[in-house]
Parts: C-alpha cells; structure tokens; sequence
C-alpha cells in the first residue's frame, strides 16, 4: 500500500520575503507592474505605491543631507572667523610695546573681537608694581596666595578653560554689581596652572559657554596671552 508524503505548509515570513528580495535584487525589473500596484501605508493617511514612498524617502534623506553640509558649512565659517580673530590679537600683541599696551589689546580682543559683555583679567603679582597701568575694572592684581581667590582654588590647578555657569561666589568676584547679568563664563588659564594669572570671558547668554563647547580656540587665545605677559 502506497502512502503519499504529506506536505505542511510553512507560513512565509516578513525574513523570508526580506531575505528572498535580498538575494534577488533584480526581482522587480522582471515585475516592474508590482512597483506601480504595490500600495503602502502613508503616514499622513492613505496610501501611495512603493515608488512613490521611495521617492519619498529619497527625498527626505536627502533633506537631511542638505542640513548636515549647511551646519558644516557654519561650522568651518565659525572656525575660520574665530582663526582669523586669533591671528589678529597674535599680531597686536607682538606690535606691543610695554605691559600697559598689552593689556589694552587683551581688553579690546575679548570684548570687540570675541563679543563678550563683561570681561576681568587677573594677574599674580605685587599690585603696587601695576599702578601705573590704567585698565580700569578689566584688570585686578592680587597676590596668589590672596584669601578672596579661594572659590578658584580647583580651577587655579587645573590646565585648561573652564565653560559654563559658575558658582555665586566666583561671580561676584569678577564681575561684581554685574555679576546678576552673567549667565556664562569661560575661564582661562594664563599658563601652566595658571602661573600669570587668569582671564574671565562673561556673557549674559546662559549658552553662550557651556561645558560641552569645543575649547580650541579658548586655549589658543589662553596660550597667546601668557606668551606675551612673559615678557613683562
């Protein structure tokens, strides 16, 4: 007595019919009219055949791409301005002659060249040696070891700028009867663990510095001005 074999019947898929379009690119040139009868659900209601939401997606994709090379594009202009504003205060401080001129482009380069609204440089030293400089409030003198820098003690040990919202005490020695208008800060270190001293950038714009900001050219400009208080 013969028997015949019987068959079960596999459901397909949604990996078998991915897999199967996979290994068989060209399955739709050989049934073009499907590309056209196939309909997809649309995301604002309806439907639209696969070709359409291909073009769709193409279209999109390239949309991101178009926002992607616009924000490069700001990027590098961003860069090339603030390379260009390093370069300048590199030249203007080797055109200076004394300290007191020094000073002066320090002064003009954070505040005209670097867009910040209020601004303090502190130098390390004997501060009857620098009463012959005339800065105004830009410029503080104290001794390293002064009390009132204890709210920096971390940050006068450290390498590198420090970006963002700081702590009451610390605004209110910078920046004083201003200090309710700053709502960021960038602090940068005038040489190695701030030997010369440091210089404060305050902006009234929360986000204008913030910890995860790119620090390059803060550093660069931190390194410039160190170079040049050496030779005084």
């Amino acid at each position: 007595m013969s028997t015949q074999p019987e068959y079960v019947e596999e459901s397909l898929t949604d990996e078998a019919v991915a897999d199967f379009l996979t290994e068989n690119p060209e399955f739709f040139e050989r049934n073009s009219q499907l590309l056209k009868a196939l309909r997809l659900p649309h995301a604002e209601g309806g439907t639209v055949s696969l070709v359409e939401r291909q073009v769709s997606v193409l279209r999109q994709r390239d949309l991101k791409l178009e926002k992607q090379l616009k924000d490069l594009i700001e990027v590098a202009r961003d860069n090339d301005l603030l390379a260009s504003k390093i370069h300048t205060l590199a030249l203007q401080l080797l055109a200076a002659k004394s300290l007191a001129e020094t000073v002066m482009v320090i002064e003009e380069a954070v505040r005209s060249g670097f867009g910040a609204d209020n601004a303090l440089l502190v130098l390390f030293g004997d501060p009857e040696a620098f009463e012959d400089i005339n800065a105004g409030r830009f410029l503080r003198v104290v001794k390293r070891g002064d009390e009132s820098l204890q709210p920096f003690g971390t940050f006068l040990k450290s390498s590198g700028p420090r970006c963002g919202q700081v702590r009451d005490a610390q605004l209110s020695y910078l920046f004083r009867d201003d200090a309710e208008e700053i709502g960021s800060v960038a602090m940068l270190p005038l040489g190695e663990a701030s030997e010369f001293g440091f210089l404060s950038i305050g902006s009234s714009d929360a986000g204008r510095f913030h910890p995860g900001m790119s620090i390059d050219f803060l550093t660069r400009v931190g390194e410039l001005v160190a170079e040049a208080l050496k030779r005084y």
